[in-house]
């Protein structure tokens, strides 16, 4: 089984745990994922299959789209609402003025810390693990691009009601969404956290959900429950993503028998001449993706990977 299948990710699970609830699902033990959401988020999840998975290398540095909530009044030690709070909440009220203010430091390239509860290595060992055991985690601030970060709403919430603030004619506004959209490698709990310290009250990544990674977008993602009644009903074919819209930004070339039988034993071949692209996806047939093929002069090009089996999605 070779494709790619988009997961709706719901939150309280790991990647991890997606990867391996479509293992059984599929019953395919080669699945892989292209970008790591942490447990609370949800959204855009691409799985890649098969000998698919090879793909991953193509979308190492693929650009994100996120909406999501920041809490102001507190901040946490994971940066985001599953952490312990760092300190007794505090009444703010935001201004729109204020917020965007902030928000103008986080857009274009910036210097960023990653949270001490993240992958990020120390001497070899993740963060995470020495945050965990309640050491010193000294993470080195890193280069990020945010392409895109627009404040959608300044607001209140649930507990501005009746909590913090309670009977107050005027509840604080304590709440922020926002729309981003980020190189890869971006913390977007470091920019909660990071907008706290800048307010002077503290704040953490409340909710946050991916609306598109490279060329995927949620109108593209399916819930775990779709796709088990979709193998279930024998219709999960129809849930993968059809491989030629895979990396729109290198042309198809569709291949004859001789030089499909070539490139698969790993030899170059000439290919139809489409465009001066260095790089092509090279189909047999509509739906099989056979290789991704490298130019080497002319129309010469030589398979950069070799994409076996016959029955790509």
């Amino acid at each position: 089984m070779n494709g790619v299948l988009i997961v709706d990710k719901p939150a309280g699970m790991t990647s991890h745990d997606v990867v391996n609830r479509i293992r059984r699902i599929a019953e395919e033990r080669s699945v892989g994922h292209l970008g790591t959401l942490d447990p609370m988020a949800t959204g855009v999840l691409p799985l890649v299959t098969g000998s698919l998975t090879r793909l991953a290398q193509f979308y190492t540095s693929a650009e994100k789209t996120y909406e999501g909530s920041i809490r102001f009044g507190f901040a946490t030690d994971t940066y985001d609402a599953e952490g312990e709070p760092m300190g007794a909440p505090q009444r703010v009220n935001l201004r729109t003025d204020e917020v965007e203010a902030v928000a103008v430091r986080f857009r274009g390239v910036i210097e960023q810390i990653p949270p001490p509860f993240s992958a990020k290595k120390i001497h070899g060992v993740p963060a995470y693990k020495l945050a965990r055991k309640h050491k010193e985690v000294a993470l080195k601030p890193v280069k990020v691009e945010i392409k895109e970060f627009a404040i959608l709403d300044v607001g209140v919430g649930p507990e501005g009601l009746d909590g913090i603030g309670g009977g107050q004619e005027c509840p604080p506004h304590n709440r922020v969404r926002f729309r981003a959209r980020v190189a890869s490698g971006t913390y977007l709990r470091s920019v909660a956290h990071d907008m706290g310290q800048f307010l002077g009250c503290g704040a953490h990544l409340e909710s946050l959900r991916r609306t598109a990674l490279a060329e995927f977008g949620l109108e593209d993602a399916h819930r775990l429950e779709e796709i088990a009644e979709a193998k279930a009903g024998g219709a999960l074919d129809d849930l993968f993503v059809h491989p030629r819209k895979l990396l729109p930004q290198f042309p198809s070339v569709t291949a004859d028998e001789a030089s499909a039988a070539r490139i698969r034993s790993g030899r170059t071949v000439n290919l139809p001449e489409l465009s001066r692209a260095r790089q092509v996806k090279v189909f047999y047939g509509q739906r099989e993706l056979i290789a991704i093929a490298t130019r080497v002069a002319g129309t010469l090009f030589h398979p950069k990977i070799v994409l076996c089996g016959g029955d790509s999605r």
